[in-house]
């Protein structure tokens, strides 16, 4: 199973056009999580439409019309993995125990709000990715969105895209 990763779109206010390769991968993945931040309803509709399967939260910048049809926190299993996708987890400092401790019976929680790429486990297994922002890369050198698959119940080849800077 082919999966897709992305947070804090933020369109149209950080960029007109979500990026070529993303789009691509987006027709390609089985399943897509967005971990909010989209701005919106547009973005959610393009989403919706081309995504095989969407799991998708509000994140703070989304207002009433994305909040009215999203919810804060969305819960899959998929192969026996428990996911969560939330978009804010707070301070990096400490996250890993604080997630463990929100989300119990979670194996993979997705979520975004930094804008940073993050790939972690917890002590008791959690595993916390963050997919960074395929538009607004703040202060990273680009900006970054997630693959992985799902093979049997196990979480693999999870790649972190860069993508060029836009002309």
């Amino acid at each position: 199973m082919r999966l897709l990763l992305t947070s804090d779109t933020h369109l149209p206010t950080r960029v007109r056009h979500l990026p070529a390769a993303l789009l691509d991968d987006l027709a390609e993945a089985d399943v897509v999580f967005h971990a909010g931040d989209w701005v919106d309803t547009a973005t959610l509709d393009l989403f919706e439409a081309r995504s095989a399967r969407l799991v998708a939260v509000y994140g703070n910048n989304d207002g009433r019309a994305l909040r009215e049809r999203l919810p804060e926190v969305a819960r899959v299993e998929l192969q026996g993995l428990r996911f969560a996708v939330v978009h804010e987890t707070g301070p990096a400092k400490g996250r890993e125990q604080r997630c463990e401790a929100r989300f119990p019976g979670t194996d993979v929680l997705v979520f975004g709000h930094s804008h940073i790429p993050w790939d972690t486990s917890a002590p008791g297994g959690l595993r916390l990715l963050n997919p960074g922002s395929p538009t607004d890369r703040r202060r990273q050198p680009v900006a970054t969105y997630l693959t992985a698959r799902l093979d049997d119940g196990c979480l693999t080849e999870v790649d972190l895209h860069r993508l060029p800077r836009p002309a």
